[in-house]
């Protein structure tokens, strides 16, 4: 009897050990979904050569698929009549057979009516590696592949994390801001550390070095506490170079030009160009981003069902409120179609923003749903307006009698272009990009003036970290000089710019500023949803005003850097006879006569 059990306890051993080799991709499901079809990815050696059974009842596999490599399985599960449970999966082998547990939960009905993001609110951007060091004790973690950590180095990690970001929610309460975007978070085990996160190892693990899967859900839930909305930032065209798929490959068409490197040209003018090249076409869409970020072929289905119900997996388990997907373009068309429509259609109201980065006007609306110029709906929402960001950095330091103001204007004459322009988003700069300020400032006027005009037209406003703190930088230096650390948000920094004590005089005018002007937007409908009219320049002025029936708010803009006086007469139709108004910015009553003096680059909200 002795013998017996102590040889079923050698068995039930042998069946854990093996059953810790084996990972299975999503590790758990939900029951109620509108989706009833489960894509099950199982990595493990030779799983191939294993038969799955399922011992629930009310589960049933449609279909196995085994790939070129012996050591993936995808198990396709019907779960139309799945109801919530933990089951067996036995995979039966040809010498010994082992059981895998599986967890469908019970799905949270406010997931189905998540209100996303949207022309409300103003996102707030922050890179988690640059924000806050909340816990110093995952900085230096094993990981597989090597990596540095080194504040001095602007390339390398320098410990900013999930902990961090939560213990400045009220930081950012107060600032005004009402969504967080989040630059990558999923896992970057990669040779260097990839601080920025924008080349994922693990599609469903949050990098332990900014915290745990539970740490980033909790952040969620503390930051819905604070009536803030959380936005992740997901990548389907690449993968890092260093994910298991890439160091044992599923099949031979998992990736795109895995044999021989082929670098995408970038020319994103392909999708409109009525001469481009099939040649040209396929480098741009196949080619990759840079050979540390190999190109995912979406065009394969098993990889298509993976990459959508990961973002699916993620909104459910964590409560993300909004997706914004990077380089959206290089991605295959069809499939992100498909996935939109399989996001909506367990979140209707659900908003996703593409990173389409076009240096125009008509091919950014292109990726805008519903586009007239585009005989094949792209179904995406929110689309990111470059254009107004390149120009807004040289526009609104041109002090040539308003000469800046005049390209504003006159961009903003195009945005007829876009079928929805309260989905476009607005931003003076991000984590790609120059910073606004290439320099420290010793004046804010044009600042001032850039930040009231991005939060006061049409649009989802998009503000990058540090902006109120008058954080500065330049891509010519390296792309850590626009991603530096926030003093105050590590241990040892000797100033703390998260607190008013901590800031210079000109720091905390920065912030009530912008942080007046947030409070002010918030909950704003007029601001938020109310159309628009412009007058052309007088005198180097931009007047334009928001309106909603018959309430409305001007907006004056002097770009000059003189004086100058302008008449009244032609705002007739904004100002509907009214004689006193009031500065929201100064709280000083306002006279509305025949003719307005304007300082230099002085800047009027008139409500």
């Amino acid at each position: 009897m002795r013998k017996q059990l102590l040889l079923a306890a050698l068995y039930i051993l042998t069946i854990q050990l093996h059953a810790q080799q084996i990972k299975i991709d999503p590790a758990f499901w939900w029951s109620g979904m509108m989706e009833t079809e489960l894509q099950l990815m199982v990595h493990g050696d030779d799983i191939a050569s294993y038969k799955p059974e399922i011992s629930s009842e009310n589960i049933k596999i449609k279909e196995v698929v085994t790939l070129d490599s012996p050591n993936y399985q995808l198990i396709y599960l019907d779960l139309i009549n799945s109801k919530p449970e933990q089951f067996n999966i036995i995979f039966r082998g040809p010498k010994k057979s082992f059981t895998v547990k599986y967890e469908l939960k019970e799905r949270n009905p406010e997931r189905y009516e998540i209100e996303s993001f949207n022309s409300s609110d103003v996102l707030y951007l922050i890179m988690p590696d640059r924000f806050a060091n909340g816990d110093p004790s995952n900085d230096q973690i094993e990981m597989r592949m090597p990596y540095k950590v080194d504040r001095n180095d602007p390339n390398s990690r320098h410990g900013g994390d999930l902990k961090g970001i939560t213990d400045h929610l009220d930081y950012l309460s107060d600032l005004g801001v009402t969504a967080i975007w989040l630059n990558p978070v999923l896992e970057n085990d990669m040779r260097g550390g990839s601080y920025h996160g924008y080349a994922t190892t693990d599609y469903y693990r949050v990098d332990p070095r900014f915290g745990t899967n539970e740490e980033y859900k909790e952040l969620i839930e503390k930051a819905h506490s604070k009536d803030m909305k959380v936005v992740m930032d997901m990548i389907f065209n690449h993968c890092g170079s260093d994910h298991p798929w890439v160091h044992d490959v599923p099949s031979a068409d998992w990736f795109n030009n895995l044999g021989e490197y082929v670098q995408t040209s970038h020319m994103k003018e392909m999708y409109y160009d009525p001469y481009a090249s099939k040649y040209d076409w396929d480098k741009m869409v196949d080619g990759w981003f840079v050979r540390t970020m190999p190109d995912l072929n979406q065009r394969n289905r098993h990889v298509a069902k993976y990459l959508i119900q990961n973002s699916i997996w993620w909104i459910e388990y964590a409560g993300v409120d909004g997706i914004r997907q990077d380089t959206y373009p290089y991605a295959d068309y069809d499939m992100m179609v498909d996935w939109i429509e399989a996001v909506e259609k367990e979140y209707p109201d659900y908003n996703i923003v593409g990173e389409a980065w076009v240096d125009n006007i008509i091919g950014t609306a292109f990726w805008q749903r519903n586009s007239p110029i585009n005989p094949k709906n792209t179904k995406l929402k929110s689309v990111m307006d470059f254009k107004l960001m390149g120009l807004s950095h040289d526009a609104f330091f041109d002090d040539s009698n308003g000469g800046g103001l005049h390209k504003i204007f006159n961009h903003m004459t195009y945005d007829f272009m876009y079928p929805d322009i309260y989905n476009v988003l607005r931003f003076l700069d991000n984590h790609d990009t120059d910073r606004f300020l290439k320099e420290y400032p010793t004046d804010l006027s044009n600042w001032k003036q850039a930040i009231t005009f991005i939060l006061t037209i049409p649009g989802t406003p998009q503000i990058y970290y540090g902006t109120e703190l008058l954080m500065n930088g330049t891509k010519r230096r390296s792309d850590g000089d626009i991603r530096r650390d926030v003093p105050g948000g590590w241990p040892d920094d000797k100033v703390n710019h998260f607190t008013r004590e901590g800031r210079d005089d000109i720091q905390n005018e920065a912030f009530d500023f912008l942080s007046k002007l947030l409070h002010w937007r918030r909950n704003n409908d007029l601001i938020a949803n109310g159309s628009m009219k412009h007058y052309v320049l007088q005198n180097g002025v931009y007047v334009y005003e928001r309106y909603i029936g018959n309430r409305n708010v001007l907006i004056f803009m002097n770009g000059g850097k003189n004086e100058v006086e302008i008449n009244l007469d032609r705002y007739a139709e904004s100002i509907k006879g009214r004689n006193e108004w009031t500065d929201f910015l100064s709280g000083d009553i306002i006279s509305l006569g025949e003719k307005m003096k304007l300082s230099p680059k002085e800047i009027l909200i008139l409500e």
